[in-house]
Protein backbone atom coordinates (compact mmCIF):
# COMPACT_ATOMS: atom_id res chain seq x y z
CA UNK A 1 0.00 0.00 0.00
CA UNK A 2 1.00 3.57 -0.70
CA UNK A 3 -0.26 6.51 1.33
CA UNK A 4 -0.27 9.95 -0.25
CA UNK A 5 -0.63 13.23 1.60
CA UNK A 6 -0.99 16.53 -0.21
CA UNK A 7 -0.15 19.92 1.20
CA UNK A 8 0.42 23.46 0.05
CA UNK A 9 -3.06 24.48 -0.98
CA UNK A 10 -4.65 27.71 0.10
CA UNK A 11 -6.03 31.05 -0.95
CA UNK A 12 -4.05 33.11 -3.44
CA UNK A 13 -4.77 36.13 -5.60
CA UNK A 14 -4.95 35.81 -9.34
CA UNK A 15 -1.48 36.01 -10.80
CA UNK A 16 0.08 34.51 -7.72
CA UNK A 17 1.84 31.22 -7.14
CA UNK A 18 1.50 28.13 -5.00
CA UNK A 19 3.51 24.95 -4.71
CA UNK A 20 1.68 21.75 -3.91
CA UNK A 21 3.43 18.74 -2.42
CA UNK A 22 2.42 15.10 -2.49
CA UNK A 23 4.40 13.03 -0.01
CA UNK A 24 4.29 9.25 -0.26
CA UNK A 25 4.85 6.57 2.33
CA UNK A 26 4.42 2.82 2.45
CA UNK A 27 5.36 0.30 -0.22
CA UNK A 28 6.67 2.72 -2.81
CA UNK A 29 7.78 0.33 -5.50
CA UNK A 30 6.97 -0.19 -9.14
CA UNK A 31 5.36 3.22 -9.52
CA UNK A 32 4.82 4.04 -13.16
CA UNK A 33 3.03 7.38 -13.06
CA UNK A 34 2.79 10.24 -10.60
CA UNK A 35 0.08 12.71 -11.42
CA UNK A 36 -1.91 15.69 -10.24
CA UNK A 37 -5.65 15.94 -10.88
CA UNK A 38 -8.12 18.65 -10.01
CA UNK A 39 -11.85 18.94 -9.66
CA UNK A 40 -13.70 22.22 -9.62
CA UNK A 41 -17.25 22.51 -8.26
CA UNK A 42 -19.76 21.14 -10.74
CA UNK A 43 -17.06 19.88 -13.09
CA UNK A 44 -15.47 16.55 -13.80
CA UNK A 45 -12.07 15.70 -12.46
CA UNK A 46 -9.32 16.47 -14.93
CA UNK A 47 -5.69 15.53 -15.29
CA UNK A 48 -3.45 18.52 -14.70
CA UNK A 49 0.06 17.09 -14.99
CA UNK A 50 1.80 13.73 -14.89
CA UNK A 51 5.25 12.22 -14.80
CA UNK A 52 5.58 8.73 -16.23
CA UNK A 53 8.72 6.63 -15.92
CA UNK A 54 10.85 7.01 -19.02
CA UNK A 55 8.74 9.80 -20.46
CA UNK A 56 8.66 13.56 -20.34
CA UNK A 57 6.09 15.34 -18.16
CA UNK A 58 2.65 15.89 -19.63
CA UNK A 59 0.39 18.85 -18.96
CA UNK A 60 -3.19 19.83 -19.63
CA UNK A 61 -3.35 22.53 -22.29
CA UNK A 62 -4.91 24.90 -19.79
CA UNK A 63 -1.83 24.87 -17.54
CA UNK A 64 1.03 24.55 -20.02
CA UNK A 65 3.66 27.18 -19.44
CA UNK A 66 2.27 27.99 -15.99
CA UNK A 67 2.49 24.74 -13.99
CA UNK A 68 5.50 22.49 -13.50
CA UNK A 69 5.46 18.98 -12.09
CA UNK A 70 8.61 17.63 -10.50
CA UNK A 71 9.72 14.85 -8.21
CA UNK A 72 12.20 14.38 -5.40
CA UNK A 73 12.98 10.69 -5.20
CA UNK A 74 14.94 11.04 -1.97
CA UNK A 75 11.87 12.50 -0.26
CA UNK A 76 9.31 10.36 -2.14
CA UNK A 77 7.55 13.57 -2.99
CA UNK A 78 6.03 15.05 -6.11
CA UNK A 79 5.49 18.78 -6.47
CA UNK A 80 3.25 20.95 -8.57
CA UNK A 81 4.54 24.48 -8.96
CA UNK A 82 1.67 26.70 -10.05
CA UNK A 83 2.44 30.17 -11.36
CA UNK A 84 0.26 32.88 -12.89
CA UNK A 85 -2.78 31.39 -11.24
CA UNK A 86 -6.17 32.17 -12.71
CA UNK A 87 -9.64 32.18 -11.22
CA UNK A 88 -10.51 29.01 -13.09
CA UNK A 89 -7.61 27.17 -11.46
CA UNK A 90 -9.74 27.06 -8.31
CA UNK A 91 -10.32 23.40 -7.47
CA UNK A 92 -9.47 20.56 -5.17
CA UNK A 93 -6.11 19.20 -6.28
CA UNK A 94 -5.33 15.55 -5.68
CA UNK A 95 -2.32 13.47 -6.42
CA UNK A 96 -2.49 9.98 -7.86
CA UNK A 97 0.23 7.41 -8.16
CA UNK A 98 -0.20 4.42 -10.43
CA UNK A 99 1.86 1.25 -10.34
CA UNK A 100 3.01 -0.82 -13.30
CA UNK A 101 0.39 -3.38 -12.22
CA UNK A 102 -2.54 -1.00 -12.42
CA UNK A 103 -2.86 -0.15 -8.73
CA UNK A 104 -4.05 3.40 -8.14
CA UNK A 105 -3.36 5.42 -5.02
CA UNK A 106 -4.98 8.76 -4.19
CA UNK A 107 -4.34 11.47 -1.69
CA UNK A 108 -7.12 13.23 0.19
CA UNK A 109 -6.86 16.41 -1.84
CA UNK A 110 -5.99 20.00 -1.07
CA UNK A 111 -8.10 23.05 -1.84
CA UNK A 112 -6.70 25.78 -4.06
CA UNK A 113 -8.75 28.96 -4.25
CA UNK A 114 -7.77 31.79 -6.56
CA UNK A 115 -9.38 35.15 -5.84
CA UNK A 116 -9.63 38.29 -7.93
Amino acid sequence: QVQLVESGGGLVQAGGSLRLSCAASGSIFNIRTRAWYRQAPGKERELVAAITSGDSPKYADSVKGRFTISRDNARNTVYLQMNSLKLNDTAVYSCQWASFFGDLYWGQGTQVTVSS
